[in-house]
């Protein structure tokens, strides 16, 4: 059994149920979501990044009490999602100000309460254009990411507009190594998620289960070809739920979903252990800073 697991993109809470007109989005199931959390560390997960942030139900105090109530860490994070989910703020504020606050977040931590964000994200971008508000998003995510060295991870409409996310961070002197990229390999274009990877980035295999958007023999089958040509230390993976239904009392696949069911589809397809290691526990935690000295 793999121990030491980070999954790398989770919503502990989340709320898009106002402008998805779905109470079923927005994810505030504590009890749930304990119980799941508590069946993650038996599977040999020891982190969790929540990816929630400003506008879309980051709730810092609810993290906290899961922390407490299950011992695992979990990882939060600053700044904003996508139109149309932005908070009136992004607009109001300037760049600088929006980035301030992200800094704010990172080095002295989340709404006061001593918690600190570790990354910026999750911030996106739509299925066509980044529009001006994303762009702003953005601008000011570069600009706390270059004043405080922490990574920026990202919402890819169905995997679109990935080389565009990363045209417009590289031209603020963002350092691509220092982002992650996410949902990418929804476009189903291996191609395309290899010359991604060329530019430095890291690419996130989320929404693992969700079968609706990409089945998982063929995730399985690029994760697979990836290793395959030596990419392992550049690919990460999480599950991403969002809604209430997503959960396995509620019928949905679960967070376990990863270690029970896809990890053991990677196997059977052939990647080696030492790659599993790499993008289930290594990785991350060099992303994350584990183990560094501060």
């Amino acid at each position: 059994m793999i121990k030491d697991i980070t999954y790398m993109h989770e919503h502990v809470t989340i709320d898009l149920s106002k402008e998805k007109n779905n109470i079923d989005c927005k994810l505030d199931t504590f009890d749930i979501t304990k119980e799941e959390f508590l069946k993650l560390k038996e599977l040999g997960v020891t982190r969790v990044v929540d990816v929630s942030n400003v506008g879309i139900g980051r709730d810092v105090d609810y993290v906290m009490r899961m922390e407490e109530a299950t011992g695992l860490d979990i990882y939060m994070s600053t700044g904003y999602y996508k139109e149309p989910f932005l908070p009136k703020e992004v607009e109001d504020l300037t760049v600088d100000e929006l980035a301030k606050k992200m800094i704010d977040d990172i080095k002295i931590g989340i709404d006061g309460k001593g918690k600190h964000a570790t990354l910026i994200g999750e911030i996106g971008t739509g299925f066509e254009v980044m529009t001006e508000l994303e762009r702003k998003v953005f601008h000011a995510a570069a600009i706390a990411q270059k004043a405080t060295g922490v990574f920026i991870t990202t919402h890819t409409s169905l995997g679109k507009l990935g080389h565009e996310q990363l045209d417009f961070l590289e031209s603020l002197g963002v350092n691509l190594n220092k982002v992650i990229l996410g949902h990418v390999a929804l476009a189903n274009d291996l191609d395309y998620i290899k010359a991604l990877l060329k530019r430095g980035a890291y690419v996130e295999f989320d929404t693992i289960g969700k079968n609706s958007y990409l089945p998982d023999e063929t995730r399985a089958q690029f994760i697979k070809t990836l290793c395959e040509e030596g990419w392992s230390d550049k690919l990460i993976m999480s599950v991403d739920l969002t809604r209430k239904s997503h959960m396995k009392t509620n019928g949905g696949i679960g967070y376990g979903y990863l270690i029970e069911s896809f990890v053991p589809i990677l196997r059977d397809v052939g990647v080696q252990e030492r790659d599993l290691e790499k993008m289930l526990v290594e990785n991350p935690k060099r992303i994350l800073g584990v183990g560094v000295k501060r």
